[in-house]
């Protein structure tokens, strides 16, 4: 098998690679670029590829940035698109990452950062497969309580809707959601809310 079937089989089964998932298979960088002119691979973004025929979905910047920054979760605006608990847009991916990790320096997709220390952190992390590519999402009970968290930054309207959602499609009990308030510590904040909304 050639280096560029090689390649081909990894950007198949991974969805998007990277240079160092080629160097990690033994494989010089220098073949992603050739393989790009030659219309093999399509660049989507700096140091990423995929196949041409790679399906686009609302999706590919969750994917882009699961690539890019590893230890950062989609939280916020973007969970809440992902779990369908919004009417709310947003250009910017919302992530949140530990409160040690130096700001990622990529151009795109635009980001919006929130820094937070453990266990507000690696609570309610879910991994979800798209693409071949494993994208870290806060669970929807967790997503509800950050936007309660972050009320001054998404809108208190954002968390009520979400909360409002969350408990029509019972997509977390009671009981995730108050566990998550309890460590995001918005507990005493929701829980008039979630009265209003039994």
């Amino acid at each position: 098998m050639s280096r560029k079937q090689q390649i081909l089989l990894l950007a198949k089964a991974n969805g998007i690679i990277q240079a160092k998932d080629v160097e990690a298979a033994g494989i010089s960088r220098t073949y992603l670029h050739e393989m790009q002119k030659e219309g093999l691979l399509e660049k989507i973004s700096t140091g990423l590829y995929t196949l041409p025929e790679a399906p686009i979905t609302e999706n590919s910047t969750l994917i882009e940035i699961a690539k890019k920054i590893p230890h950062a979760v989609i939280s916020l605006i973007s969970a809440l698109n992902y779990h369908e608990l919004t009417t709310q847009l947003s250009p910017d991916i919302w992530l949140t990452v530990p409160k040690s990790s130096r700001k990622p320096k990529i151009k795109y997709p635009p980001i919006n950062l929130t820094y937070v220390s453990d266990p507000a952190y690696s609570f309610g992390i879910q991994e979800y497969i798209i693409n071949g590519v494993t994208v870290k999402i806060y669970n929807p009970a967790k997503t509800v309580a950050d936007c309660f968290k972050f009320r001054s930054k998404v809108g208190i309207d954002v968390a009520i809707e979400a909360l409002r959602n969350v408990r029509r499609t019972r997509k977390a009990t009671i009981d995730e959601i108050m566990e998550a308030a309890k460590i995001d510590r918005v507990l005493k904040i929701m829980n008039p809310y979630m009265e209003a909304t039994v």
